[in-house]
């Protein structure tokens, strides 16, 4: 296996069909990278959570760890909350070098990704 882990971070919900569209991003990006591995890990309510997923990643010999979160903005969860966890998990893991990116929803292409869906939705109303 690679060297290298993408670990797509999501929040999580109650509902299992919630993580759909994650699993299809998990999906998309392991096939647009195939020599990395990417997985989807969850802050709350889903499985894997973060350190369960890590203690797979450390035991499966990768070095290079790059967190991206999934979500809009960065909130409590990826301002405060997330960066506690990679405190605490190169803590575990002082060989790993892992990386923290800032969430989906402050990246310029997402956001215009998501402006062409909304027009997009204007323009299949008329």
């Amino acid at each position: 296996m690679s060297k290298k882990a993408l670990v797509l971070f999501a929040h999580g919900a109650r509902a299992a069909t919630w993580a759909a569209p994650f699993e299809r991003l998990k999906m998309m990006t392991q096939n647009s990278l195939p020599n990395v591995r990417v997985e989807l890990a969850f802050l709350e309510f889903m499985q894997p959570s973060l350190p369960d997923l890590m203690h797979s990643i450390a035991a499966d010999d990768c070095i290079e760890v790059t967190i991206a979160p999934i979500f809009l903005g960065q909130g409590g969860h990826v301002l405060r909350d997330l960066p506690v966890m990679v405190e605490e998990l190169s803590a575990v893991y002082p060989h790993l070098h892992i990386r923290q990116v800032a969430a989906a929803g402050e990246q310029e292409s997402v956001l215009q990704a998501m402006r062409d869906y909304c027009i997009g939705c204007l323009m299949t109303s008329e």
